[in-house]
């Protein structure tokens, strides 16, 4: 028997602009939703990197267990390795535990494979020298099926190559941004298909699941399949929606 809350990352991403620029507004959802992560005692929340010492404060004043996750180089990847270790170092800073890293996807479909072999290498080993979890997301509704294998396969290389047995299971691969624009209405996130293939070529490494997970049925699919965890903005309906939390799968 195992508990579903303890798989799940509750996300939060929007930022103040999405709030025509009222900051107490966006805000105020941001405390919200950390709030209700420590009441339901979900694995982690996920906010921009601006919300991180704010929902560390709220964590850290009741003692919470919950873990502060926060997204780098987002929604494209394309900033290059100076953005990316400046937003993690401050992001680490200001107290995350989990950095989600985008990989430039873009670059890596063009052959600029030395240059994502790079980042990756760079910044993993960046974030677990200061004792944080590292994810990559590899954006798989951009890419083809080969695409999405030989990704998968090129940050399980880069990790096994430079990385300590032992912090194998602190960097995972991650499915999607749930940013990413599709034509003609197609989803942008998670889905079996994609997901097996990250779990084929992914091994040791765990691999996350994001974009697109709205209800409990779905999360469950998943997790039987041997996802690690899962990011969702719709943690709570998850975990509350139908039947009891602890779930035998």
């Amino acid at each position: 028997m195992k508990d579903l809350r303890g798989y799940l990352d509750s996300t939060f991403l929007k930022t103040v602009s999405d709030f025509d620029g009222d900051e107490t507004a966006c805000k105020l959802l941001v405390g919200e939703v950390v709030r209700e992560a420590v009441f339901e005692r979900f694995k982690l929340v996920m906010i921009r990197p601006e919300f991180i010492s704010f929902a560390r404060g709220i964590i850290d004043k009741v003692k919470s267990n919950v873990l502060v996750g926060t997204v780098i180089d987002f929604p494209l990847g394309s900033g290059g390795l100076e953005l990316k270790l400046k937003e993690a170092s401050n992001a680490i800073d200001n107290g995350v535990d989990e950095l989600d890293f985008v990989v430039d996807y873009n670059a890596f479909k063009v052959g600029e494979i030395a240059k994502v072999r790079k980042e990756i290498e760079v910044c993993t080993l960046f974030a677990l020298s200061k004792g944080k979890v590292v994810k990559w997301i590899i954006e798989v509704a951009a890419l083809t099926d080969k695409e999405i294998i030989q990704l998968t396969t090129l940050v399980k290389k880069v990790v096994l190559s430079t990385c300590e047995e032992r912090d194998y299971q602190k960097v995972f691969v991650k499915s999607s941004t749930g940013y990413f624009k599709t034509e003609n209405g197609k989803g942008n996130g998670a889905t079996i298909h994609s997901l097996v293939l990250m779990l084929e070529n992914s091994g040791p490494l765990p691999v996350k699941a994001s974009g697109g997970i709205r209800t409990r049925e779905v999360a469950l699919s998943m997790l039987r399949l041997g996802i690690k965890r899962i990011g969702t903005s719709s943690a709570k309906v998850i975990v509350t929606g139908e039947g009891d939390e602890v779930v035998d799968y």
